[in-house]
């Protein structure tokens, strides 16, 4: 059985692994965090928790319609039937849209967890350099230096400025991720002894330092009963003020997300929290789905070659293993 080596836990890493699993390979994910789920993600803490990453994700490509369906049945994710709005310089609008709207239960850490559960994920490794001998990959990391396993196969499942720091040995692949300009996000989480009396769960904002802002409470399962906290809210500033403030002290960063949040008719909140996403989204997204290097067996995923999104980010990891699989000889 050929043993394939992914770097990185997020969604497409563990929708690629699945898959490769479920053919018969033998997949080793390595993941540089404490937990899987990448970008879908969400920080607890005592009496709380918030999804401040990835806020929810649609379905329309049939591939992913029938891995939502199993994740419906097991009961790891459920739509999200919040009030959306719009926000723009006429006031607020309701936001319509034709699709459903899903997330993780009880978070959104929730489904990529699942997923894991079946795979061996080694945690907290943080892979710093790749290299390729007589045929075979070899893993080195931060923590632990030269993984002992060999590997025939590797598949790069991280943002392109980190895969493009691996890829040294392949420069038409490295040029493929330096041709993606992936930015920042600061993502505010407040906590509230009480209900915020606003019109909206989510809102989208067309100006300002805020892109977004939810009630991340609203989401269905997320508080636990006797909690202090009442309510959660999640505030995304923009990619274009993230960038021009990436490297602004954390405090000075929610001075002005609840400013903004202010304005919207938002209030202070009893405590907050402040995370950098340095690698959030993309200017230019790619739409090629997945790369992948049949002489080296060397393949990238991510949402950043499928244009974006969760789904996005699960189609490309699960159409690379479709071509693994079709172009390798028999796994068995």
């Amino acid at each position: 059985m050929k043993n394939i080596a992914v770097i990185g836990a997020g969604m497409a890493g563990l929708s690629c692994s699945q898959a490769l699993q479920q053919a018969g390979y033998l997949v080793t994910v390595f993941e540089k965090s404490r937990g899987p789920s990448g970008r879908v993600s969400t920080r607890l803490g005592e009496g709380w928790q918030c999804d401040h990453g990835a806020q929810y994700f649609t379905v329309s490509q049939q591939p992913f319609v029938t891995q939502v369906q199993k994740w419906l049945q097991a009961g790891v994710v459920a739509e999200w039937q919040g009030r959306i709005y719009e926000a723009n310089e006429t006031g607020l609008r309701a936001k319509l849209s034709e699709k459903q709207r899903y997330v993780g239960v009880p978070r959104n850490t929730r489904p990529a967890r699942q997923m894991a559960q079946s795979l061996t994920v080694e945690l907290e490794q943080t892979v710093q350099q790749i290299t390729f001998a007589e045929g075979k990959w070899r893993v080195h990391s931060k923590e632990h230096g030269a993984y002992p396993q060999v590997f025939d196969k590797v598949v790069l499942a991280i943002p392109a400025p980190q895969a493009q720091a691996l890829l040294g040995f392949n420069l038409e692949m490295q040029a493929l991720a330096a041709s993606v300009n992936m930015r920042g996000c600061w993502a505010l989480m407040g906590r509230y002894t009480h209900t915020l009396d606003l019109p909206f769960d989510g809102l989208f904002v067309n100006a300002g330092p805020l892109s977004w802002v939810a009630r991340d409470s609203s989401k269905p399962g997320r508080l636990p009963e006797g909690s202090a906290v009442k309510e959660v809210w999640v505030l995304h500033a923009s990619a274009e003020w993230s960038e021009a403030n990436i490297e602004r002290a954390p405090e000075e960063v929610a001075l002005a997300l609840l400013a903004a949040f202010q304005a919207l008719g938002g209030e202070a909140p009893m405590e907050h929290s402040v995370h950098r996403w340095r690698y959030a989204d993309c200017a230019n997204y790619l739409h090629q789905g997945f790369a992948w290097d049949a002489a080296q067996q060397l393949g990238m995923c991510g949402d950043w070659l499928n244009g974006g999104k969760v789904e996005g980010a699960w189609m490309s990891g699960y159409q690379l293993a479709q071509a693994m699989i079709k172009t390798c000889e028999p796994c068995y």
